[in-house]
């Protein structure tokens, strides 16, 4: 079987950090080597990795997860590589599933499978639906991202090479950019087994609308170029567009009340420029909607009469 290599990524996930590098570390069989690199953590992140000595830890001032996994993949010398957030697990024999498949598969850029939802406790939470999809990958992605984690896949490292890894111009959908570019270029393949565990808890980026809205749109006016001289592809990134548009801006106006209601008007106003930059179509929405509630009371006493068509 070939090397593998595990990057662990981490930022401020001390209370989370030692079960991610054991879960790396219990596999079988074991992979050639675990590399965390720490981006910039303010907590004890770097001490939790230096209990483990057969693990290579890596510093760097806080520059985003793009650049950490980069940082990481860079130094690392397996011949497939696997990324894993300092605050998610692999399941056991993860490694030894990718492995195989890339193996048997070697026209394959990357293999991926799916993951269980944990708690902050780190107890399965119920298994979402999900639908695996085994042909036509980039169209596919481009109306929505069935990869939910990174460390659901397990990439060959001359396909890292090729794509030039991250973009850290993507920030926090750097992996949905590189899937896309990736699959872009030449065929992956889904196996479909839990391979991995994404925790849920109050400090995933992920929780952040805004941030989404504005990292997944960037992301995605980047495949613009690409579709535009196929009709297929052209309809898939305007159906995916749509979709994230109204998703994350729909999340960030919720979260954009909220923060009005708490005050938090520095928030308020950073949130407000990113829907009006990247979701205006939700704005306008939810304010015809609101308009469109504040209206009903302007009804006379028989408009709920049957028969009234007013």
């Amino acid at each position: 079987m070939s090397s593998i290599s595990v990057v662990i990524t981490c930022y401020n996930h001390a209370r989370f950090l030692g079960e991610a590098i054991e879960s790396a570390l219990a596999q079988t069989p074991p992979p050639a080597e675990v590399i965390v690199v720490d981006d910039g953590s303010t907590d004890d992140s770097r001490e939790v990795a230096a209990r483990y000595p057969s693990v290579r830890c890596m510093t760097q001032t806080n520059a985003g997860v793009a650049v950490a996994r980069n940082t990481g993949w860079r130094a690392s010398r397996g011949e497939y590589v696997v990324f894993l957030d300092g605050d998610d697990r692999l399941v056991p024999g993860a490694l030894d599933v990718g492995a195989r498949c890339l193996d048997a598969h070697p026209e394959c850029a990357f293999v991926f499978g799916r993951c269980q939802r944990i708690g902050a406790d780190g107890a399965r939470l119920a298994l979402d639906p999900w639908t695996p999809v085994h042909h036509g990958h980039y169209r596919e992605l481009l109306r929505d991202n069935y990869i939910w984690m990174p460390a659901t896949v397990m990439y060959r490292r001359s396909a890292l090479d090729a794509a030039g890894g991250f973009d850290p111009a993507s920030d926090h959908a750097c992996d949905y950019d590189l899937y896309l570019r990736v699959t872009a270029r030449g065929p992956v393949l889904c196996h479909g087994e839990i391979v991995a565990e994404w925790r849920l808890h109050d400090a995933n980026v992920s929780y952040d609308a805004s941030v989404m809205l504005r990292s997944t749109l960037r992301t995605y006016r980047r495949q613009a170029m690409h579709v535009a001289t196929d009709p297929d592809l052209r309809e898939a990134y305007e159906a995916g567009r749509r979709f994230w548009a109204d998703r994350y801006g729909n999340a960030a106006m919720d979260s954009l009340f909220a923060s009005l209601r708490s005050g938090e008007l520095r928030r308020v106003a950073a949130v407000t420029l990113t829907i009006l930059r990247y979701s205006p179509r939700v704005v306008l929405g939810r304010a015809l909607g609101r308009l469109t509630r504040l209206g009903r009371p302007l009804r006379t006493e028989n408009a709920d009469v049957p028969g009234d068509r007013r």
